[in-house]
């Protein structure tokens, strides 16, 4: 075994036979999808407790730590892959709004955590839960029956994942102020003391380095003496004339950020380093990322172990989250509060969802864009085009894929995950949004002999929804071959990756379409 699982191991059978540890995690659990940790792996899902003692069964069968759904449920039981959303709405109770803060330096998650329940409280919500991670994060949770039955007709539990996703954002949005204030007041630099000094180029996640171009010139000397250079310190204040050696004289300093990724420099090339997006945003500064809920998504529970760090995920009351500590998580050590989740207020989150909801149709608009531009993932020819492809939604027809893409889609028998993975990326490079992705995907899964799970293609979609997008395989990549579907015809051979062919294949079917109309305005004219 590797360190941390013989660490983890040496103290799960004695820290999971406490009766006040086994009660707070079964009672938890109520109505909740479950599924056990092995360390490495998760069980089977769906699961759940029927009783207390189900968790020491799993603890002697390996089990290291225990997570549940964010969803609550009838019977968590008949869950299933197969299930439409129409089902799944009916089985759904409600849901927990939970809010799960991690990054890497722990007193930044804290410090977000504090921002964060500042926000929800000035919305009115003051039934919070927090508990640590178990390892640099914290999880803020807001009950379920904190939130209203509906909303101008539309029933809250059925909003699920939409309806957590708008709060996420408008929380962000709102406490982004307050938690630059906190880190002001205790830590003014310390994006200098992380060994940060920029701000965060989102084009390729770098920082882009703040620096000083300094012009220094010698008074003394005749002609004047004049230096240029760039320097992250001062110490050009005492820099002497090489002439004459007298200390030199500060005449201009202009501040400029050097992002070394993209090899762009805001002196030289503003122009470009503006279209770079640059973002001063505190969280992604930080690394502080507030995940995104989805469709069963599981967070560990409390008073669960981490494999990693073997602290426990323990509840914290608000008031005191400053002052929390690493070592109060010590499982030979915590005490268990039965009493962490108090019975909230009804409807206390109604104004946080109403003025989530209103945000989020302002400021959100289409969740994915043409991410490749942006990402500088296509060629400039492919840029100049996409425009054209945009607006002509006929150029999406199949007959204008190549033979490779068109074979795909067809149906795939072996390889299916490969082809998905494909023609995800094939879909997203070409502007489609995610909403037209999945029709077109469940309708090729059809096709498949077998399909794929719903399960694995519902996951693929999210993971990809939160990537940047990048092209397919080229046309020359062994892949293709592999899977059965390696074909050329003679615009294959002209172009290298299947979003190229489509714009090139767009571009001649409009140029024979302009070639046909000048013909005939030509043969009216001479008739």
């Amino acid at each position: 075994m590797e360190q941390k699982e013989e660490r983890i191991r040496a103290i799960t059978n004695s820290y999971y036979s406490r009766k006040d540890v086994l009660n707070a995690i079964f009672n938890f659990s109520n109505n909740r999808e479950i599924s056990p940790r092995y360390f490495e792996g998760f069980g089977k899902r769906p699961d759940s407790f029927q009783y207390p003692s189900d968790i020491t069964s799993m603890v002697k069968r390996g089990a290291t730590s225990f997570h549940c759904s964010q969803e609550i449920w009838r019977d968590p039981l008949k869950i299933s892959t197969d299930l439409t959303p129409d089902k799944l709405n009916e089985l759904r109770i409600g849901w927990d709004l939970v809010i799960d803060i991690d990054c890497k330096w722990l007193e930044y998650s804290k410090k977000a955590a504090i921002a964060i329940i500042k926000s929800l409280e000035f919305s009115g919500v003051t039934n919070i839960m927090v508990k640590f991670s178990g390892s640099k994060g914290f999880h803020i949770i807001i009950p379920w029956k904190s939130f209203p039955e509906e909303i101008e007709g539309t029933l809250t539990k059925n909003m699920f994942p939409e309806w957590p996703r708008a709060i996420l954002g408008y929380l962000k949005e709102i406490s982004r102020p307050i938690l630059e204030k906190l880190i002001k007041e205790t830590d003014s630099d310390f994006l200098k003391i992380q060994g940060f000094t920029g701000i965060k180029c989102e084009r390729c996640s770098n920082i882009a380095q703040e620096n000083y171009l300094i012009t220094l010139m010698c008074e003394s000397c005749y002609p004047k003496y004049i230096e240029t250079f760039k320097s992250f310190n001062r110490e050009y204040k005492s820099k002497k004339c090489p002439n004459c050696n007298k200390v030199m004289k500060e005449i201009k300093v202009e501040k400029f950020y050097f992002c070394s990724n993209c090899k762009i420099d805001s002196l030289k090339n503003s122009k470009d380093f503006n279209e770079t997006i640059l973002s001063t945003d505190i969280y992604k500064i930080l690394g502080l990322d507030l995940q995104l809920v989805s469709s069963r998504h599981l967070f560990r529970m409390p008073y669960s172990l981490h494999e990693k760090t073997s602290l426990v995920s323990l509840p914290i009351d608000k008031s005191k989250l400053k002052e929390f500590q690493i070592t109060d998580a010590n499982p030979l050590y915590i005490q268990v509060n039965e009493t962490f989740f108090t019975e909230p207020k009804k409807n206390e989150a109604k104004n946080l969802l109403i003025n989530s909801i209103d945000w989020y149709k302002n400021n959100i608009k289409d969740e994915v864009v043409f991410d490749s531009i942006k990402n500088n993932n296509l060629s400039e020819e492919t840029k100049k085009n996409f425009e054209l492809i945009k607006l002509n939604e006929k150029c999406l027809i199949t007959d204008n894929f190549p033979p490779v893409i068109q074979k795909i889609l067809l149906g795939m028998e072996d390889g299916r995950k490969r082809s998905l993975f494909i023609l995800l990326n094939f879909f997203r490079s070409l502007g489609i949004t995610m909403q037209d992705i999945e029709g077109k995907i469940n309708d090729w899964n059809k096709l498949n002999k077998p399909p794929l799970k719903q399960g694995y293609i519902k996951s693929q979609l999210i993971w990809h929804s939160k990537q940047k997008s990048v092209l397919p395989p080229n046309f020359d990549n062994p892949i293709y071959k592999e899977l059965g579907v390696y074909e050329i015809d003679y615009l294959s051979q002209k172009t290298k990756n299947p979003v190229s062919y489509v714009i090139r294949k767009s571009n001649v079917l409009k140029n024979e379409t302009d070639k046909k109309i000048n013909k005939k305005n030509k043969f009216k004219k001479k008739s």
